[in-house]
């Protein structure tokens, strides 16, 4: 393992809340001890990490140029690589937030960071930008710290985080939230001093006289994630546009041979649990092709996501793999359905499988599982599409 880093963990060693490990272990752990059940587990087999080191370069052919104190510039060859970098958070620059530029102006992750594990309190007064999970949960958090957190506005008409975490952390402790709402500007000269809040209509533009001044000393940004893929590129691992990570087939391998990714630098998921399952299943494939340099032969067929559903991984599956094994799709939806639905896997023509569900919302991840027993549909198919439909 290369980290980056001066301890294992990933994102999980800055967030203390509980909620991680229900699925995988039946337990509630904080994220640091989910971390450290694998750290452990892995130190035990023997694999060796290599921390505070960067991987600066890979090629195609599987060659890492890394970098570090300890050891240098160093070129390793690897059988096989798996790509296991997260994604980062959504800058102001990037959603082009007009106004002065103060100090003050922080995304939710790096305001957890230091709450979390530097021991700093950024703030007093806050208002957060975006709905996504980690800016609900800071909102919790600051409270919890003794700070005020004014508002978490929504540029959405829908949330973008889990409902759980609008309930547990948002409306347990009167935070308000506004949806269709955006900051139009930032006001402060030496810190933040003020947000100017705006309601904005089904395409965004500003509804005139809809303007608020908002009081506070820091603006936290929920704005969304990004796959970290900077490495991906330079291995010449093509990249999917609506999800930002690689395209994947079901054993999570790119379209360069033996270079495997899971996690969030494929697409952004809701639990770690799952995210642990992508990474017991792409470390299991990475290993096979270590030992063979080559893959089976496979006979693969595209997965295209169809009525309102915005993207789904795998992007293609190989029709041997469902002979032995079931296979979870995932997916997002473009829009919140609220009512009953059908979430419904067919060729074109026939349908394969299809599983209902209460209701769909962007925020919430979307799986169905092709079994085993599909495989006699599926096998015939040139390719499957992901529909889902009101019941």
């Amino acid at each position: 393992i290369i980290e980056r880093d001066y301890e294992l963990g990933g994102i999980l060693v800055q967030c203390i809340h509980n909620g991680f490990g229900l699925e995988l272990l039946k337990e509630d752990l904080p994220g640091p001890a989910y971390a450290q059940r694998f750290i452990e587990e892995m130190l035990s087999l023997g694999v060796e990490a290599l921390l505070n080191t960067m991987v600066m370069d890979i090629t195609p052919n599987r060659h890492l140029f890394v970098s570090s104190k300890a050891h240098g510039y160093v070129e390793i060859e690897a059988r096989a690589i798996v790509l296991a970098m997260g994604c980062r958070e959504r800058t102001r620059s990037q959603i082009r937030i007009p106004g002065m530029r103060p100090n003050g102006v922080y995304t939710a992750g790096t305001a957890q960071r230091w709450v979390n594990v530097e021991g700093y309190m950024p703030s007093k007064n806050v208002v957060i930008l975006g709905s996504g999970d980690i800016g609900m949960i800071m909102a919790r958090r600051l409270t919890f710290e003794g700070a005020k957190v004014e508002r978490v506005l929504e540029i959405q008409s829908y949330l973008s985080g889990l409902s759980r975490n609008l309930v547990q952390c948002l409306q347990d402790y009167n935070i308000p939230l506004q949806l269709n709402h955006t900051v139009k500007r930032i006001m402060g000269k030496n810190r933040v001093e003020a947000v100017e809040a705006v309601q904005v209509d089904e395409k965004w533009n500003f509804i005139p006289g809809t303007e608020e001044i908002i009081p506070c000393d820091t603006l936290l940004l929920s704005v969304g994630l990004i796959p970290e893929n900077e490495l991906s590129r330079k291995a010449g691992v093509k990249l999917d546009p609506i999800t930002g990570g690689p395209y994947v087939d079901e054993t999570f391998q790119t379209n360069v041979p033996g270079i495997f990714a899971a996690g969030n630098v494929v697409h952004v998921y809701d639990l770690v649990d799952w995210v642990s399952e992508a990474g017991f299943e792409a470390g299991k494939r990475a290993a096979q092709y270590a030992i063979s340099l080559r893959n089976a032969e496979a006979r693969y067929i595209p997965l295209k996501a169809g009525k309102n559903v915005r993207y789904v991984v795998p992007h293609k599956l190989d029709k041997s793999t469902l002979a032995q094994e079931d296979i979870r799709l995932q997916m997002r939806v473009t829009q919140p359905i609220e009512q009953p639905v059908w979430v419904e896997v067919h060729d074109g023509e026939n349908l394969v499988t299809r599983k209902p569900e209460k209701y769909v919302r962007p925020g919430e991840m979307v799986t169905v599982k092709l079994r085993a027993k599909n495989y006699a549909d599926v096998s015939k198919a040139n390719g499957l599409t992901i529909d889902i439909n009101p019941r």
